[in-house]
């Protein structure tokens, strides 16, 4: 009798990426993750199990379709009025997955889905000769894809034996057993430091920043190729105490053992799949002015490099 195969839940797999690691990628996103993060723009990504999201203002209407009511085995779970969906009652919901099948609107869309090691290495294996030109690769992110470590030390060893860079993109909010598998198949590791006060880290992201400095320092400590992270967000982490606290992590700890520090500027992004899961958005009444900030963010990074650290703002790595 033949094993069953290994699988990992799949929100999304984006092809000819530039932004988490060198070159063209093929980025790879898992569900589940153990953080809150205020911020966070893939709400989708929270949860480990397939979900639905459900776009009200997509639905054509029941008196046009009604394709969902009729397949639904629950009772009001979709609520209509005037023919409009006004709501979708999640906890009635059985998570059977029957109306996205039906409808036709695509006003009700699943988020995430079962894949294999192999179902996965068929679509990475599309762009092999674009990461070889680039320099690129393949990156796992999430959600948190370290929740799923044995899942992805299955695809980048796959990865490895076709001669394929890998990138974990990781919070390091694990406990080191589950960083340790993924390593010997891991070329370049991306995580950021939101916050080094360990009590307003727990406050904006429900949990503690310990595990994952622990873990930074780890991998620091076998000289990793690292690139850190610093999502900026006003009045959060911006403040010159937390960046200098964060420089000094990265020298001291860390003996700035990182590949490069990136800072992200805060965009509020995501609201629409916060809408579309019954979930609230907690950032949605920040305002900034983008050039003010922009500016602000550009002068962070001055500092860092001013400190010998290699700080670019965004995401691209050459």
């Amino acid at each position: 009798m033949n094993p069953l195969p290994l699988l990992g839940v799949i929100f999304n797999i984006q092809r000819f990426t530039i932004h988490d690691g060198p070159g063209l990628r093929t980025e790879l996103f898992l569900k589940g993750c153990p953080l809150r993060c205020e911020w966070c723009s893939n709400p989708e990504s929270l949860q480990p199990y397939v979900q639905l999201g459900v776009y009200k203002t997509k639905c054509i209407s029941a008196k046009k379709c009604a394709a969902c009511i009729e397949v639904c085995p629950e009772n009001n779970v979709l609520n209509f009025t005037r023919g409009k969906l006004t709501s979708f009652n999640r906890s009635q919901c059985s998570n059977c997955l029957a109306c996205q099948d039906v409808c036709p609107a695509d006003a009700i869309k699943l988020w995430g889905r079962p894949m294999s090691v192999d179902e996965c290495m068929v679509e990475i294996c599309k762009d092999k000769g674009y990461y070889e030109r680039s320099g690129g690769g393949v990156t796992v992110s999430g959600g948190e894809p370290l929740l799923q470590s044995e899942f992805v030390a299955a695809l980048f060893k796959a990865c490895k034996q076709e001669g394929i860079q890998t990138c974990l993109e990781s919070s390091l909010f694990v406990d080191w057993k589950k960083v340790s598998p993924v390593l010997p198949y891991t070329d370049i590791i991306i995580s950021d430091i939101k916050h080094m006060d360990p009590v307003i880290h727990k406050k904006y992201t429900r949990a503690s920043n310990d595990k994952i400095l622990k873990n930074l320092k780890k991998l620091a400590a076998q000289q990793r190729e690292i690139i850190l992270r610093i999502p900026v967000i006003p009045n959060v982490n911006d403040d010159m105490a937390n960046v200098e606290a964060s420089a000094d992590f990265i020298l001291n700890e860390m003996n700035g053992q990182i590949r490069t520090l990136q800072l992200l500027s805060f965009m509020r992004l995501g609201e629409e799949k916060y809408q579309s899961l019954g979930l609230l958005y907690k950032m949605h009444d920040v305002k900034i002015k983008r050039r003010a900030f922009q500016k602000q963010v550009q002068n962070l990074a001055e500092y860092f490099n001013q400190r010998g650290i290699h700080c670019v703002v965004g995401t691209k790595e050459k």
